[in-house]
């Protein structure tokens, strides 16, 4: 692609088709014709951020090789919290579907209060446990640690993958880990959700259950929510991991070396 692509046009922060033609006196359709041939999208973005941690490479390696080779007698499951929950009702009924219409929302909306929701997957089975509390702190983890300890069979040992926010790493919650030494912490990179495989299952529980609906309190949001997993609960879903840590340190690798050479 000639030179003028690799510049910012002067009057946008991004290349259209039709910027693009006129700067090269081409005409749109060709311009066009070389952007699906070459697959360039300028019109799309997306975000990325790469970890900083110093033992990045070694915690990517404990984890992937604990979901692709499991412990036998053990549990591993992936624990977080999805904190401030919205309890969101529109401020107009929401209008009943129409043949070839979109559903129809007020763009505006009316908060009932948040709550949270902590949650442990069982890589072995995609069951999930579940529990809502109202604040987010290590006093609400501790109790959720104890629901955790009560539903696992207590000749198991428990893995835990979990980030690094800082109600797991309290005293308190130190010192209940050392108090039960079946529990084993395995501590994702910072900067890394991507690799607990519960933000997956949150993506479901979101896209499902709570970008679309409608909750005049927060109770009737936990009900919603309990509802939900409840019925997940009956059929769940084993979620499977592929990728080998070598093979995502090279994927890794790779993009590391594209955006250093892309000369920003």
């Amino acid at each position: 692609m000639p030179r003028p692509f690799n510049e910012r046009p002067a009057e946008a922060t991004h290349w259209s088709t039709r910027l693009l033609a006129r700067k090269l006196n081409l005409s749109q359709s060709t311009v066009s014709r070389a952007w699906r041939a070459f697959g360039l999208q300028p019109h799309r973005s997306e975000t990325f951020k790469l970890s900083t941690d110093p033992l990045f490479i070694d915690k990517v390696r404990d984890i992937v090789g604990l979901y692709l080779n499991p412990p036998t007698k053990a549990m591993v499951l992936c624990v977080d919290e999805k904190s401030q929950i919205q309890a969101l009702d529109r401020t107009q009924p929401v209008p009943p579907l129409a043949p070839g219409l979109p559903e129809r929302r007020t763009h505006d909306y009316m908060g009932h209060g948040t709550t949270t929701l902590f949650a442990a997957l069982d890589l072995a089975t995609g069951n999930v446990i579940g529990e809502l509390h109202r604040r987010h702190r290590s006093k609400e983890f501790l109790v959720f640690l104890r629901t955790i300890d009560t539903n696992v069979p207590p000749e198991l040992d428990v893995h835990l993958v979990m980030d690094n926010y800082g109600t797991h790493k309290t005293p308190s919650v130190k010192g209940w880990l050392a108090r039960h030494p079946r529990f084993h912490v395995h501590f994702t990179p910072t900067s890394s959700s991507w690799l607990n495989l519960v933000e997956r299952w949150f993506a479901l529980l979101s896209e499902r259950q709570i970008k679309r609906g409608t909750h005049r309190s927060t109770l009737e949001l936990e009900r919603a929510i309990r509802q939900y997993l409840d019925n997940y609960n009956k059929d769940p879903k084993a979620l499977v991991w592929t990728k080998s840590a070598d093979e995502i340190l090279a994927s890794l690798a790779r993009f590391c070396k594209r955006i250093s050479d892309s000369g920003h």
